[in-house]
Order: C-alpha cells, then structure tokens, then sequence
C-alpha cells in the first residue's frame, strides 16, 4: 500500500505548474521515466525572463541616435543653464569667474531687486506692456484662427480653395517682408509708436489659421455635427457645446506659437515704436545692453542676464501648465465607422 502511494505522488505533476498537453505513446516502446519531460521543459521563471522580440513596435535601441538626441539636448539646455548661472552673479563676478560656474557671491536675489527698481522700475513697464500686446495680440489671433479654421474645415462655400491659396501663400511669406510695407500703412493712419502697432499685425497668424484648419477636419466628425444639427442645437450652440473641446488640443497649440511668437517678437516694435514707455521687454533689454556702448553710459550687464531669465521664466512656466492639454487630445477626433 505505501509502495503504491508513494509511487503515485512521484507521477502526479504540480499543480502550481502549467500543464502541457501530451502526445499518445506506442504501448509497444520503452516506457519514458516519469521526470523525463519535465526535465526537458526550461524552466518557468527562466521563460518569464526571456526579453521579447525586437519589432517596429519595439526597435533595437540605437547607439548612434541616442548620441545624436544627447547632443541636441545639450545644445538646447546649455544656454539655460548659463543664463542660470549668470544670473547669479554680479558685475564683477561676471568678469572675474567661469561662464558655466557660480562666482564666490551668490547675488541672485540681489540682482533680482536690482532689476525690478533700476530706472525708476522700467523693467516692471516693459513687463507689463509685453503682457499687454500677448493677450491682445496672441489672444486674438488665437481666436481668430480657431473660428476661421473650423468654419474652413467645416462649411462648404464658393472660394474655399482660393481661400486656401492664399492661407498656404501666406505661411510662405516671411513676416520680415512685410515689416516695411505694415510701417507705411500705419504711418498714414497714424497709428506708429503706439500699441495698436503692434497688436494689430499680431492678430493675423497664417499658420495657426491652417493649424486649426487641418486638426478641425480631422478632430470633429462631421457625423458628430450632423447628430447634433438633427436634434435642433443651433450652430453657435454647437460649437461651443461640441466642437471647441476637441478643438481644445490644436486651440493650446496654436496659443503656445503665437504667445512665443508676440513675446519673443523684437523686429516689428523695433520699426514701430521709438517711445521707450511703449517698450517690451526685447527691446528694453537691448536698450540696457547698448548703454555700455554709448559715452557716459553704465555697462549693466549682470541686469541684462537677470532680466532675460526673468523673461523667459513666464514662458516655461506656461508650457509646463497648458502641457496636460496635449495629453488630454490625443485620442480627440476618433470615430467609430
């Protein structure tokens, strides 16, 4: 009897162990030991630990690329760390340390109240009227574009294609070309070195108005529209209730250019504006950096270098906030045929 059992509980298999299924044997042969196939089979955990196959989905990591993808970063942030550096110093310590190294001086806060009350506090001035032409200005084009690339994308109309024509030549055509012929018409309308000379060339954005036609098309299905329309939504209703949420995505993107865009623009209030109240703050800066240049002017460099990290500050933070909006749209659009 014990012979029998303890026979039995050596052929029995594990149960923790997946089962395979077996193949008929010839009664006739040799009979196979009773561990023989389980000691063939590898391992389970060995199994589980393989790597998978490398496929489109999962390419082979390249050396090469990820070189080239290092030395793109380090081109993009070595700037920001030497702005950042900088920043920390003062007048002094900028001539005497390492660029990419802090001075025995930590004077980062110092420089940033140095900043904001030089000159009677025209930093915060020109702070102010960058904010200024970046709502106006940014916030209308982005408006503007939203509203023409959806009614584009989504109505048909006699001269939609020429209307495309000229969308595409536009993007084509830098905005330096036309710097001089926007002066002369704002010279005869009076309108130079105040800030609709400004705002109102930063209202037309050719490219953010062919971004939202092309995420528009493909973003709000027309089926989606169609259902709405048949069950007596108005059209203003529509959009609002229906389309601008997909829109959301391309609407953020377009607002991120066209905010960089006005706030890093420096050309157009260079030709525009002669009034240093009406100054943002590409050309206050510059102002500061030219003072070394003229006879009895203070070189105020280590203000310069704190002023651009403050500007840029507003910016990062901003792409850091709106980011999530990218994520939230990428499956914005998908309809089930």
């Amino acid at each position: 009897m014990s012979s029998y059992v303890s026979s039995t509980l050596s052929n029995s298999s594990d149960p923790t162990e997946p089962t395979e299924p077996t193949e008929p044997r010839d009664p006739s042969g040799p009979a196979e030991p009773a561990g023989a196939r389980r000691a063939a089979r590898p391992p389970a955990r060995r199994r589980r630990g393989r790597r998978p196959p490398h496929t489109p989905l999962n390419p082979r990591p390249s050396i090469p690329l990820t070189l080239v993808t290092g030395l793109v970063l380090l081109y993009t942030l070595l700037p920001l760390a030497w702005l950042l550096v900088n920043a920390t110093k003062d007048q002094q310590g900028l001539l005497d340390s390492f660029g990419l190294w802090f001075a025995e001086d930590f004077d980062l806060w110092g420089n940033i109240s140095r900043t904001l009350s030089y000159d009677d506090g025209v930093f915060v001035r020109w702070l102010t009227n960058t904010l200024l032409y970046v709502v106006a200005g940014a916030g209308g084009a982005t408006v503007l574009s939203v509203l023409g690339g959806y009614a584009l994308a989504k109505y048909e109309f006699p001269g939609r294609r020429a209307v495309f024509a000229v969308v595409i030549g536009a993007v084509a055509v830098p905005g330096t070309a036309l710097a001089v012929p926007t002066f002369l018409m704002f010279s005869n309308m009076g309108l130079t070195n105040t800030p609709w000379a400004v705002i109102v060339p930063s209202l037309i954005s050719p490219f953010g108005l062919y971004l939202m036609w092309v995420f528009a098309a493909e973003a709000v299905p027309s089926e989606l529209l169609e259902a709405a329309r048949i069950d007596g939504s108005g059209e203003l209703r529509t959009f609002f209730r229906i389309a601008l949420p997909l829109l959301m995505p391309g609407t953020v993107t377009v607002l991120l250019f066209s905010m960089v865009a006005t706030w890093n623009n420096y050309f157009l209030p260079l030709i525009m504006i002669k009034d240093p109240d009406w100054y943002p703050l590409t050309l206050g800066l510059n102002a500061w950096n030219a003072q070394a240049q003229t006879a009895g002017g203070e070189a105020v460099f280590d203000l310069v270098i704190t002023g651009s990290l403050l500007t840029i500050a507003p910016i990062i933070a901003i792409f850091l906030l709106l980011q999530r909006y990218w994520q939230s749209g990428l499956a914005a659009g998908s309809v089930k045929e």
